[in-house]
């Protein structure tokens, strides 16, 4: 390992491979950092196929998609340090001083400039505040993934799956095939939380029966989880209602409950998150607020589909591997989502480097509607609108728009400070 590197990236996941290919691609010293034994993220357990479609036009499973990515390591310039834990980072004048714990001990390396793809994690059964005894039956769809995929040991007989998010539709499936008794997927939303070709071929094609408005609110068991009572959901304010408890035996508890950004380290170098993506704040380039450092992937935020991933890694390792001079200050245009929407990404334009005009924007409905018209204004005035049949929250949409001509048709000018606001209006058939 040198003690000097143009690019650190920080995670071997889908986004942290491809940010590392296309930094040294762009000619920057890279060093590829993963806390794991092997690179490849989530997708090493992913053995289902459906990865790759919008990228390659085919259907991969989770480890032949990474594998296109990590097959092209050796014969690039990328250093890869595995079994490896970043512990510390220090701002200094002209780029960052980080601490790397690995089997070598303690090693400090400098860098001009950071990419942060580290992933995100799932929520718990603490975290949702699910009452009871906490005994052995509980996991997460990762863990339970996990379990029959990579270690290829049954996790459950009878189970319950909490949360309609695609890993848990996905679990729910891959148990049922292994021979499991699968009672139901409950959801506490009265629609689905995962994508609609999830729930088509995860559980309407294996008879596995889908429960909305509805939660787990305790766990029964001694030692091992024997049962869990499940009760109705206000729709409107969204908690359990009193009195509509059901008892339902089973020996495990599946939880597909949300996923949230790991961003520890950017909290520790005091980089604004977005309180809606629970991500960074970043511009078209995916740097963050803080200068020469970038975000990708679902350490941004949490993508639907890993495509998305890859494509925000190389925006974010081109980026990071210009070797942008330190700046005093960058001019941004704000970008600004209404109630209507959950959130866009990116929440800034960086001004003075859009390089073509072109910006590609990631954005989630605030909840399921039919027909419905996108609108964007720039200060106010109207510069692209778009009509959708249909759009729901679990589906992310990308928009790529031309603000050089649709500023120029419009005889606008974006400026420091300018805002650009999305928002969605119901259209009329």
């Amino acid at each position: 390992m040198k003690p000097f590197y143009d690019v650190v990236v920080i995670g071997a996941g889908p986004a942290g491979l491809a940010a590392a290919l296309a930094s040294d691609e762009r000619g920057a010293m890279t060093l590829l950092v993963e806390r794991e034994a092997s690179p490849g993220g989530i997708l090493k357990q992913c053995i289902h196929d459906g990865f790759g479609l919008v990228r390659y036009g085919e259907k991969f499973s989770g480890p032949e998609y990474a594998h296109r990515f990590i097959n092209k390591i050796p014969d690039s310039g990328v250093e890869i340090s595995m079994l490896t834990f970043v512990s510390r980072i220090e701002k200094k004048q002209n780029g960052f001083t980080l601490t790397l714990i690995n089997r070598e001990g303690l090693q400090p390396v400098e860098c001009k400039n950071i990419v942060l793809a580290c992933g995100c994690r799932e929520r718990t059964s603490r975290q949702i505040g699910i009452c009871g005894r906490h005994c052995a039956g509980v996991f997460t769809a990762g863990t339970a993934q996990y379990y029959t995929n990579i270690l290829g040991k049954m996790p459950a007989k009878r189970c319950v799956i909490l949360g309609s998010g695609d890993i848990g539709l996905i679990m729910a499936r891959r148990l049922k095939l292994e021979g499991a008794q699968v009672i139901g997927v409950y959801e506490a939303k009265p629609t689905a939380s995962g994508l609609l070709r999830n729930v088509y071929q995860c559980l309407e094609d294996f008879d596995i029966p889908l429960y909305t408005c509805k939660t787990v609110t305790r766990l029964y068991g001694e030692g091992r989880l024997s049962a869990v009572g499940i009760s109705s959901v206000d729709e409107e304010n969204m908690i359990p209602v009193p009195g509509t408890e059901q008892i339902i035996e089973c020996d495990a508890l599946i939880l597909s409950v949300g996923l949230i950004p790991e961003n520890e380290l950017a909290e520790s170098l005091g980089i604004p998150l977005d309180k809606k993506t629970k991500g960074p704040v970043v511009d078209q380039n995916y740097m963050t607020m803080t200068d020469r450092v970038f975000c990708c992937g679902n350490a941004l935020h949490v993508n639907d589909l890993v495509d998305y991933v890859s494509e925000s890694g190389e925006t974010a390792g081109l980026a990071a591997a210009q070797r942008v001079p330190e700046n005093s200050g960058r001019s941004f245009a704000l970008v600004n989502a209404d109630d209507s929407l959950l959130y866009v990404v990116p929440q800034r334009l960086d001004i003075d480097n859009l390089s073509d005009g072109k910006v590609i924007f990631f954005f989630r409905s605030g909840r399921e509607t039919g027909r419905t018209r996108l609108v964007v204004k720039l200060d106010g005035h109207e510069i692209f609108f778009k009509v959708y049949q249909r759009l729901r929250p679990p589906e992310m949409e990308r928009l790529e728009l031309d603000l050089f001509v649709v500023c120029w048709e419009r005889k606008l000018r974006m400026k420091n400070g300018s805002k650009i606001e999305f928002s969605l209006i119901p259209e009329e058939i």
